[in-house]
């Protein structure tokens, strides 16, 4: 297994959290299983997930899609997220 850890702040957590868990089945399908969604404790509105993925290929092209970069929009995300594939 392969791992993605993903950083980035948020213009409001609630509201980001919301959208975040609505578009659950979108990286369920690309394969992504949430291990981890924490908050920076001195930033609430700074996000970190650590996901578990089997393709990373996959994986790169869900974080690359237009879906999600719109879904990123929509939900609040106010800085160019960190993302890094770790093996």
């Amino acid at each position: 297994m392969h791992h993605v850890l993903i950083r980035h702040k948020v213009s409001d957590f609630q509201k980001w959290k919301v959208s975040y868990d609505n578009h659950a089945p979108a990286r369920e399908e690309a394969g992504f299983k949430e291990l981890h969604l924490l908050r920076n404790a001195d930033d609430l509105n700074e996000v970190v997930m650590m996901f578990e993925v089997a393709d990373t290929q996959k994986a790169r092209e869900f974080v690359n899609s237009t879906d999600l970069k719109e879904a990123m929009q929509k939900s609040g995300v106010v800085d160019q997220p960190d993302i890094y594939f770790l093996t």
